[in-house]
């Protein structure tokens, strides 16, 4: 009996997640991430709320054999203990061997406009890595700029506020948190990667730098949302090595992001500019090629070729994405011209049921090394989120 009452429960909750979805993109004011949902999910019940996500690709690029990768398969769930307290978490199977913990932070409602968090949540900086429900974004990949300097998905534990003021058309979010460390093991920031080896992911996250970090939103225009993040500090060293020139560096980012919407048509657009002090010390201490400036932007448009009465929607879409790694470049480190680099993607998303989308892309990449030739790449999968 216990047993049957436990999954009526569970049924009942996962529906109730489930009606509060609002994954559209073509409703950018109201869009929700994973966590908002089962945020507001549990709004009028105590206890559990349950949902999830997925995605499985295939990539085929030139003169390479095509892969096949159940990306990524999501569960959520969220737990309300009163009007005032919920915990939320976020478990990640990447490529069906390796398994995170993407989110788990408490939330405690001071005010109706003020929330404290604390634990492992999300960096708030430009739209991807907040938002990267497969059906919130088109394209079978997330944005290759998003993947090296912000980079996705980019979490750190921390403590800090969030909320919004309707009146004002304006949510905010500020934290302290921990932030990249300067050695992840063998791998270290620089390169094509940029900042991505340096997340802690909130495994036994090393500390001894605070880092701040803020986004506001405004939403006040109609169909349009707008979007600016900032993030100041400096990577983490081991106590033994933190007073050495060259142990950690100083990283100051600025995002902007814009997403609009009308009737069928949409669009979106993202900059990113981030400094980094000390990249020449940073670069003799351990022998890496760290620019002092990383860089990057893109633009997206895209057009529902179904009409608005139709419950299935057929974005046909392009963005084009310009970013480098090296942007700029300290001491006698020369930049190197691979990593900076564009690329122009254009394809189509089927949301055939609200939460469920097939993709296809097709990709153009490029670098501006001398004598490189255009990369050409295929792209098909499916996500859901529910």
């Amino acid at each position: 009996m216990k047993r049957i009452l436990f999954f009526a429960f569970a049924s009942f909750t996962i529906g109730l997640a489930a009606q509060t979805s609002n994954d559209s993109i073509i409703n950018p004011q109201n869009q929700i991430n994973a966590a908002q949902r089962i945020l507001a999910s549990n709004v009028n019940q105590k206890g559990l709320t349950v949902g999830g996500y997925a995605e499985t690709h295939y990539n085929r690029a030139t003169g390479k054999n095509a892969k096949l990768d159940v990306h990524r398969v999501v569960m959520l769930f969220g737990y309300k203990f009163n009007e005032r307290t919920q915990f939320i978490t976020e478990l990640e199977f990447e490529h069906v061997k390796e398994v995170y913990v993407e989110q788990a932070f408490l939330q405690y409602a001071l005010t109706d406009n003020v929330n404290l968090r604390a634990g492992l949540m999300l960096v708030p900086m430009g739209i991807v890595n907040e938002y990267h429900e497969p059906t919130t974004f088109n394209g079978v990949e997330r944005p290759s700029m998003d993947k090296s300097i912000v980079p996705t998905t980019w979490r750190e534990i921390g403590l800090g506020v969030t909320g919004k003021f309707d009146e004002a058309s304006l949510r905010y979010q500020a934290y302290v948190f921990n932030g990249f460390t300067s050695q992840n093991g063998s791998k270290l920031l620089g390169g094509s990667n940029g900042f991505r080896n340096g997340r802690q992911k909130g495994a036994e996250s090393n500390m001894n730098n605070l880092n701040f970090s803020a986004k506001l939103d405004y939403y006040g225009l109609p169909g349009l949302r707008l979007g600016l993040s900032g993030y100041f500090g400096r990577t983490q060293s081991d106590k033994s090595i933190e007073d050495i020139d060259g142990a950690d560096v100083g990283i100051a980012m600025i995002g902007l992001d814009a997403r609009y919407a009308y009737k069928r048509f949409t669009a979106r657009g993202q900059f990113i500019h981030a400094s980094v002090t000390d990249s020449e010390a940073y670069n003799n201490y351990y022998g890496s090629d760290l620019g002092s400036a990383l860089q990057g932007w893109y633009v997206e448009g895209a057009y529902n070729l179904l009409s608005q009465e139709k419950e299935q929607q057929l974005f046909g879409f392009v963005r084009y994405e310009d970013f480098n790694t090296h942007a700029s470049t300290a001491g006698t480190l020369a930049q190197n011209l691979s990593y900076d680099r564009n690329e122009l993607t254009f394809g189509l998303t089927w949301k055939v049921a609200q939460g469920a989308a097939f993709k296809a892309d097709y990709q153009f990449k490029n670098n501006a090394a001398v004598g490189a030739k255009t990369v050409k790449q295929l792209n098909l999968g499916f996500g859901i989120w529910f």
